[in-house]
């Protein structure tokens, strides 16, 4: 394929000195660190969690499915540009991608920590060490900084020192330490996004019920088929709660919990809040139905889900954005394209370029000009 590809939801791989060096100086004896691990190989030791995060999945793209392992896996064994910058050029090239969004790795695990002061010093770690990582390609490494939410002004003082390093968005932690998100105290939080012109971000994995770690019922694939609920329960709360009835220009993101769900979960909120509000009521009356919300202020990112290219015409395809996951084992690196022309062939050309580029390039400002193409 010759269109213009970018994705909407990569990640890097944070090397040994992403917190070490980058850390207030009070928590550097417990700064998350990389090390050796007998069983596990390279492991990133998190103070606080009792499991360390073995980095064998983050090596994952482009590996057949019988040699994909959590374990055993060395640091220089990774894809490189995970770390490297000027490595990542030659690995987008060779995937047909011109820029990517770029998510954390062990900062996901970090979203869960509960201790929210050093959640918060781990987190102004890494937003420093990714601006320093980006700066290096800034038209095509658009990386996104972490919030603690450790409270609500705390979090406006985070926005606002993502938004000085030039960072194009945020990840939110799953689970904020005052209330929860459709709260009113948040409402400062979530204009002050707008203003700054900031995309909040909600990726798989990064709240407490719905995380590799979670018992789930039956075998542990299992578990790997529910993790987008942790992203629709989010998303259910924002719209239901009134979160987007108060803040009309709120743009958020589910990333990586797929988009072919997207049509029937939008019926499913809009039979419930026509069907059921007098005795189950939403957290907030709503002006317009629930699906009116989801589709003009969620964007999704999906990467191998052929469902939602089949049914973009059931919701609103102008907040698809395409995604390859590089380097983790879901992503579809190095064959996205080959994948792309045969998902995308029913759609028009205008569906395929907003879905491949222009939704992203639009949301993050992205400087298509500068890609080259």
């Amino acid at each position: 394929m010759s269109a213009l590809c970018i994705s909407a939801d990569s990640h890097i791989t944070e090397p040994a000195n992403t917190y070490i060096d980058f850390i207030d100086a009070k928590y550097r004896d417990r700064a998350p660190r990389l090390d050796y691990h007998e069983k596990l190989g390279d492991a990133f030791f998190i103070d606080g969690l009792e499991t360390p995060v073995p980095m064998g999945l983050v090596a994952g793209a482009g590996k057949p499915p019988e040699e994909l392992r959590v374990t055993g896996v060395r640091f220089e064994d990774m894809h490189p540009g995970g770390w490297d910058p000027d490595a990542r050029m030659a690995e987008q090239d060779k995937d047909g991608v011109a820029a990517e969004i770029i998510y954390p790795t062990v900062g996901m695990v970090l979203c869960n920590h509960r201790d929210f002061d050093y959640k918060k010093a781990c987190f102004e770690a890494y937003n420093r060490w990714i601006a320093s990582y980006c700066e290096h390609h800034p038209h095509r490494l658009l990386g996104l900084g972490q919030v603690s939410m450790r409270s609500p002004e705390d979090g406006i003082a985070e926005l606002e020192a993502i938004s000085a390093l030039g960072l194009r968005g945020v990840m939110m932690p799953g689970d904020p330490a005052v209330e929860d998100y459709d709260s009113p105290v948040y409402d400062a939080f979530w204009n002050k996004s707008i203003e700054l012109g900031l995309p909040l971000s909600f990726h798989i994995l990064t709240d407490r019920n719905y995380t590799f770690r979670a018992k789930t019922r039956g075998p542990a694939m299992n578990g790997f088929l529910q993790i987008m609920r942790g992203c629709q329960d989010v998303m259910g709360t924002l719209v239901l709660g009134g979160v987007f009835e108060r803040n009309p220009e709120l743009r958020v993101v589910c990333a990586e919990a797929d988009a072919g769900w997207v049509p029937h979960y939008m019926y499913r909120m809009d039979h419930a809040y026509k069907r059921h509000r007098y005795w189950l009521p939403a957290g907030q009356k709503l002006s317009k139905l629930p699906s009116e919300y989801f589709s003009e202020n969620i964007y999704t990112t999906f990467q191998d889900d052929w469902v939602a290219f089949k049914v973009a015409d059931l919701m609103n395809w102008k907040r698809l954005l395409w995604a390859n996951d590089f380097p983790h084992s879901d992503s579809t690196w190095p064959t996205s394209q080959a994948m792309l022309a045969e998902h995308s062939k029913l759609l028009s050309d205008e569906q395929r370029h907003a879905i491949l580029a222009d939704n992203v390039a639009e949301l993050y400002k992205v400087d298509v000009s500068a890609l080259g193409h």
